[in-house]
């Protein structure tokens, strides 16, 4: 039972490690998927290299096109936005 009250510190620890650091850090990356798995064209974005655009076309589940200025345009991998500056408005079903 002595060795078993040695590793209560250890254990108190990985669990307030736990709820201050690696549960937080799940939530955030959770949201960031969500973030991205919902972009869609006319969307304003920021990407990690800090390059804000709008994106003019969503080839497939990895890749993005972004609209830099006019007549510029890039591919991006979809991971790699960072933020989302602007969001459209879904057309009405008419």
């Amino acid at each position: 039972m002595e060795a078993f009250g040695q590793f209560v510190p250890l254990i108190l620890i990985f669990v307030i490690m736990y709820f201050l650091l690696i549960r937080p850090q799940q939530k955030k990356v959770k949201e960031h998927q969500a973030m991205v798995s919902a972009l869609r064209r006319g969307d304003e974005v920021v990407t990690q290299g800090g390059l804000i655009g709008k994106i003019t076309k969503v080839k497939d589940d990895t890749e993005i096109e972004l609209e830099l200025s006019q007549g510029v345009k890039v591919r991006v991998v979809r991971s790699t936005i960072a933020q989302l500056r602007s969001k459209t408005e879904p057309a009405d079903g008419a």
